[in-house]
């Protein structure tokens, strides 16, 4: 049988090979797919690559990736723990924000993404990541609350956060943030 990272190359190939959000793609220099480790128990969700990830096809690698990393160390967790990944795999021009059809198009490929790695729990980073698995959720609402949601054929918990970028823009956002993340190891506890 294949190996998680072969069936996560073989997604990729199957996006290039379809050419999902061709626009998209001939725009960015590379398809971002995630990084990490492919047995993990937590996945991260963001919306798109932003400029520093569509230069070196890797997601979370810009400001808002060293604060995620921050985060990760203040929970006692590193990159190497979990695998992350954006709904939308290529970079939207500007770093706009990706387009209600450009996240329908690559959907099904992040599903299966979620298939092969089998996450304990989903943590969304941004709205847009949060509204496909808690649609009419607003972040502001929920951010930093475990909801168990029916994924495929078993349940997953989710854990909505609001983006690194928007801390870096909205300094009371920070500490929300960090407060948010320093308790998901506990959250995982509790399920195990």
């Amino acid at each position: 049988m294949a190996t998680k990272q072969t069936q996560l190359e073989h997604i990729a190939t199957d996006i290039l090979e379809s050419n999902i959000c061709q626009s998209l793609a001939e725009t960015a220099h590379n398809l971002v797919m995630g990084a990490g480790n492919v047995d993990a128990d937590i996945v991260f969700i963001g919306e798109a690559p932003g400029k520093n990830e569509d230069e070196q096809g890797l997601p979370f690698v810009g400001a808002a990736g060293r604060f995620l990393d921050e985060m990760l160390a203040s929970a006692t967790m590193s990159r190497e723990d979990v695998y992350i990944t954006n709904i939308v795999k290529y970079r939207p021009p500007n770093n706009r924000d990706p387009l209600p059809e450009e996240k329908a198009a690559f959907w099904p490929y992040l599903l299966k993404q979620l298939q092969i790695i089998d996450p304990k729990v989903i943590i969304t980073l941004g709205r847009h990541s949060m509204e496909y698995f808690l649609p009419g959720m607003k972040i502001s609402d929920i951010h930093g609350e475990p909801k168990r949601v029916q994924f495929g054929d078993h349940k997953v918990v989710i854990i909505p956060l609001f983006h690194p970028a928007a801390a870096l823009y909205n300094g009371s956002l920070r500490q929300t943030l960090i407060d948010d993340f320093i308790r998901v190891p506990k959250i995982i506890e509790q399920l195990s």
